[in-house]
């Protein structure tokens, strides 16, 4: 996804402190000062030997780093723990515009970063951790990081409109998840992909997300979520019938159905597959 230029390196870091939750800002705010306090102390001179010179200038200038430090890492800390609070309620206002919006065409107007914000928060909604890379560089394209149960899967947004997402896309997030070791991952658009794409990744492990299919997952798991609120005060002793309920496909938000491995080393246990499969192959752990 193409990235916005940043203005300066203090930008950056402040743009990275913002990855972490808000008290991870606070954190690193408090702990450089009180480190960065204690190294700025003011350097005792005495008498200086001929071989001490050297070692007194760097003791000195490691004190001048020191000084201007211990305000410019809090300053960037507490800054990217406010922004970390903004971005958290950008998402959860992105996530309730489209909710209240009756077709896909409510994510046309939004922009890479607003995209990438609530493709984040939609699988969040689906049960994974979520971390932002901050775009760009080594990570291969990757967007986001999901983790859950212990597997990885990597995640590039395409926020194109004007046409669709190609091959090489696909290809490069499926060469990045090998070379890593990613469980799976998932090209998500705003639009459409080409039918080169849809082949390539027909069998793999990447899973194509287009605009409709995001917009109906993001419903789904809001619908469910504002459901379970209620039921979990109005029943507080659930029974065993009513944690069978089919739960919706992470991928596409079908319901899903049971199912039966017949191969590999879980043949005989029983999941939670996507109703449409093969055309989706979200699948679910059965609790």
């Amino acid at each position: 996804m193409a990235r916005k230029k940043k203005t300066s390196p203090l930008e950056d870091m402040m743009d990275l402190v913002a990855l972490l939750p808000w008290w991870g800002g606070v954190a690193i705010a408090i702990a450089g000062y009180l480190v960065l306090h204690r190294m700025a102390a003011p350097v005792k001179v005495g008498a200086v030997q001929p071989g001490q010179v050297s070692q007194l200038m760097t003791a000195s200038i490691i004190t001048g780093l020191a000084t201007v430090g211990q305000y410019l890492v809090p300053l960037v800390g507490l800054a990217g723990a406010a922004m970390s609070v903004v971005r958290r309620k950008q998402r959860a206002a992105l996530i309730s515009s489209v909710t209240q919006s009756q077709s896909a065409n409510a994510l046309d107007g939004m922009s890479w970063r607003e995209f990438e914000m609530l493709v984040g928060e939609a699988y969040a909604l689906q049960g994974y951790r979520v971390t932002e890379t901050g775009g760009g560089g080594a990570d291969g394209g990757v967007d986001l990081i999901l983790a859950k149960g212990g597997e990885k899967f990597f995640v590039q947004c395409k926020q194109w409109k004007a046409y669709k997402v190609g091959v090489d896309v696909v290809r490069e997030l499926y060469g990045v998840m090998a070379a890593k070791g990613a469980t799976g991952g998932f090209v998500v658009t705003s639009g459409r992909f080409t039918d080169d794409a849809k082949a390539f990744a027909d069998g793999r492990n990447v899973q194509l997300v287009d605009g409709t299919k995001l917009f109906a997952m993001i419903k789904q798991a809001k619908q469910a979520m504002t459901s379970a609120a209620p039921s979990k005060m109005s029943e507080p002793h659930m029974n065993q019938s009513s944690a069978s309920v089919a739960p919706s496909c992470p991928q596409c938000g079908a319901e899903m159905v049971k199912r039966t491995a017949r191969k590999g080393g879980n043949a005989g246990g029983e999941f939670w597959g996507c109703s449409k499969f093969p055309a989706c192959r979200g699948v679910r752990q059965l609790n």
